[in-house]
């Protein structure tokens, strides 16, 4: 249990905490694992300002959302933190912004350095709190020691030269310079810490796909109310932020219809069409782990020809890769074949078997079939999505084939033709063996989804 869960709480927004297990000794271990990787100096640099604190004409009032590299090693969800680790001393440093209580005044509790009071170093479980004022020169006196290595470990990415990372990177760069220091990129080390799930993370993961399924299943019993994308995804939000720790994963899709060809379709406004179907893409957050979920279901509560059998084309993908879900791949070694079945049964059952038609919005692979799940719904590098890496127990990854185009074909004697998108997406749990699908409670087959609904029934 979190020792002080009074303070942990009155903290609730700016230190990312849980009631079930003592947050700050998590944190420290996770420091403490990546010392062990370092051999000289790691600075990190959280976002440096709120959203839309660097504009001078608007506040754009939502939730601050930390650098996750920076939440993950502190817990510490606010902005004008440092952190320096030291492996040769064994010393971690927090540096916080100092304590204003007028600021605290307008916009609640903030972690802050206040000369003479502990509470900063209780709530996280920081022996060593620091003013963020003095970070550089603090910085100067690490690299300063003899012996010490000539460069120091940032958290940086090339291929992004502009996100706040590299510019700290820069900063650190013109701050070293004189002392001849370069600085090296601890990515990759982090990533290794990273990607695969401790105990804590893997209970906040199973809590949220628990919290996701309820939100589903609510849906589809209201499923006849809706009359459009946005009362379906407001409610469908609602129940989400009822099951999880207050925020969404991310924004959520509600495509209907042809919109649903629209990968990353954010409109959101369009009338729901009796007879077609729509596509959701949602899920909720539990500490700093999400679920991730995407379901096709049809407006009216039952699937014409057509759309089960491209529906159960996709379901019966999503199978068959899961099938070489194991730990020792890699997703870049699996990656084609969801699409490859996809193709085949699109011959086989749809222009074989009932002499239908299709034409695709792309070539044979619209997208990547799995990505990381973690403190981001799409975790890993950023620019190769750690798709080499080779899976291990704990990690968790995305599985979700989709299918999107223009579809004819005529059965039971009725023509049926339609422009759709379908994406089926559950989470996976890499095992010592295999996998477990932690979201194969939610609805997915068609008999389920059709019986919730009530088959149609108005």
């Amino acid at each position: 249990m979190q020792k002080d869960f009074s303070l942990a709480k009155a903290y609730s927004q700016v230190f990312v905490s849980s009631c079930k297990h003592d947050s700050r000794e998590i944190y420290r271990a996770r420091r403490r694992a990546l010392m062990e990787k370092l051999d000289s100096v790691c600075v990190f640099a959280g976002m440096p300002v709120e959203p839309g604190g660097e504009e001078a004409f608007t506040s754009t009032w939502i939730k601050f959302i930390q650098e996750p590299s920076f939440l993950f090693l502190t817990g510490v969800n606010q902005a004008g933190c440092f952190l320096l680790l030291d492996p040769a001393s064994k010393s971690e440093i927090l540096f916080v912004p100092k304590k204003d209580p007028f600021k605290e005044f307008w916009v609640g509790k903030r972690i802050g350095y206040l000369e003479g009071n502990s509470e900063a170093a209780e709530l996280t479980g920081f022996a060593d709190v620091r003013p963020a004022d003095r970070f550089d020169e603090v910085v100067e006196s690490f690299v300063g020691k003899k012996g010490a290595k000539p460069y120091v470990y940032a958290f940086f990415h090339e291929k992004f030269q502009g996100d706040h990372n590299w510019k700290f990177k820069q900063k650190m760069e013109r701050l070293l310079r004189p002392k001849k220091v370069g600085v090296k990129s601890v990515a990759d080390m982090h990533w290794e810490l990273r990607l695969p799930l401790d105990a804590p993370r893997i209970d906040e993961a199973k809590r949220a796909q628990v919290a996701t399924d309820k939100a589903f299943r609510e849906l589809l019993k209201a499923m006849p109310s809706f009359k459009g994308e946005r009362d379906l995804g407001l409610f469908l939000d609602h129940q989400l932020l009822l099951g999880g720790d207050g925020d969404l994963a991310f924004p959520t899709i509600v495509a209907s219809g042809e919109n649903a060809c629209c990968l990353h379709y954010v409109k959101k406004d369009e009338p729901l069409k009796k007879g077609s179907l729509v596509l959701l893409d949602f899920g909720t957050r539990v500490g700093t782990l999400h679920s991730d979920i995407s379901r096709t279901v049809p407006v009216n509560g039952k699937f014409n020809p057509l759309q089960k059998m491209l529906y159960e084309i996709v379901l019966d993908s999503a199978e068959i890769y899961r099938r070489a879900v194991r730990p020792g791949v890699s997703l870049k070694e699996i990656g084609n074949i969801p699409w490859d079945f996809i193709m085949e049964a699109l011959e086989t059952r749809l222009v074989k078997g009932v002499r239908g038609t299709y034409k695709l919005l792309y070539d044979r692979r619209p997208h990547g079939v799995s990505h990381f799940i973690g403190e981001q719904i799409h975790e890993g590098d950023p620019g190769s999505r750690s798709l080499t890496t080779v899976l291990e127990p704990g990690m968790m990854i995305s599985c979700e084939p989709g299918l999107y185009g223009t579809f004819s074909a005529t059965i039971g004697g009725k023509r049926y033709r339609e422009k759709i998108g379908i994406r089926i997406e559950d989470d996976l749990l890499i095992t010592g063996t295999g996998h477990v699908n932690l979201s194969r409670h939610i609805p997915r087959t068609v008999a389920e989804i059709e019986s919730l609904m009530g088959c149609g029934k108005s």
